[in-house]
């Protein structure tokens, strides 16, 4: 208003002889100032309605927003009430389960302890069933032990004994076999040691330098078997003692005619390096009693 104001005085000092184109000037500015009071107030009338509106929506939106914000904390009040009671539901819940864990901890323990006491009897059981046992077994050995030292100091004696007896038995093997001769056989050719007696014959076979087979041979007309030769009793003299034999070996017969007793009948047989030996101790009534001796090798004759 003021800008109109200061307009309108300048178009007022206007020169006299401008008069009427102030004229025209100032229709002209009427016109502009009454369209610009229009569109003030078409302005003014267009942001008072727009102040309404908005302030009608803001008012909407605030009673929307008040009511949105009064469910949601009803919703949240809700919400906080579940949530409480959730909460102390599980706290219950936690409080409970504490108790059953206490309780069933508590069980087990006992339970625990209980095994554990069971265990300890029955291993108690078995050290002392094993202690038995270790003492009836050492009570076994230390019966073992002496009886077994009571045989060994009987066995002891015995091994004495028994070495006394064989060095007896030494001197008199000693003496027998000194007592034993060796003699020139029917061949020529000198014997081995000879036996004139069962004893004797023993000795020679402790000796082991060669095999021997005793005979109680009868006559017969057939030739019996001794060792691995045959021998047939022919004549039998015991009044003279003398006798007369055939010797039947590798398919041959050799007739030993009036041999004395105790005097080695030798033959050879193939494959034996040294001779075989007859030997009868006795003469009876148609029957001897001696021992044939026969080299423990076989060995080819050169």
């Amino acid at each position: 208003m003021r800008d109109l104001n200061d307009h309108h005085n300048q178009d007022d000092v206007t020169p006299s002889d401008g008069a009427s184109a102030g004229n025209h000037s100032s229709g002209k500015n009427y016109l502009l100032l009454g369209a610009a009071f229009a569109l003030l107030a078409g302005s003014n009338g267009y942001l008072l309605w727009r102040v309404s509106d908005l302030s009608a929506n803001v008012s909407k939106w605030q009673a929307s927003t008040t009511s949105e914000i009064s469910e949601i904390s009803n919703t949240l009040s809700a919400g906080a009430t579940t949530n409480h009671r959730n909460l102390e539901s599980l706290r219950q819940d936690l409080d409970e389960a504490r108790r059953q864990a206490a309780t069933a901890a508590g069980k087990a323990r006992i339970q625990a302890e209980r095994h554990a006491e069971q265990l300890a009897s029955k291993l108690a059981q078995e050290q002392e069933e094993q202690q038995r046992q270790v003492t009836t077994e050492l009570t076994g050995v230390k019966e073992t032990a002496s009886t077994a030292n009571a045989a060994a100091s009987t066995a002891n004696a015995r091994i004495a004994d028994v070495s006394s007896e064989v060095t007896a038995t030494k001197s008199e093997v000693s003496g027998a076999v000194a007592d034993l001769k060796r003699v020139t056989g029917d061949l020529g050719v000198m014997s081995g040691l000879i036996a004139t007696n069962s004893k004797e014959l023993s000795v020679l076979r402790g000796l082991g330098e060669r095999n021997y087979f005793e005979f109680d041979l009868a006559k017969s007309d057939k030739p019996q078997r001794v060792g691995d030769i045959s021998v047939q009793v022919r004549k039998a003299d015991p009044k003279r003692n003398k006798y007369t034999v055939d010797i039947v070996a590798d398919d041959k017969r050799v007739e030993k005619k009036d041999r004395n007793t105790n005097e080695p009948v030798q033959f050879y047989r193939a494959g034996a390096r040294q001779p075989y030996e007859l030997v009868v101790n006795e003469v009876r009534k148609d029957r001897l009693v001696g021992y044939l001796a026969t080299p423990k090798t076989q060995m080819a004759r050169k």
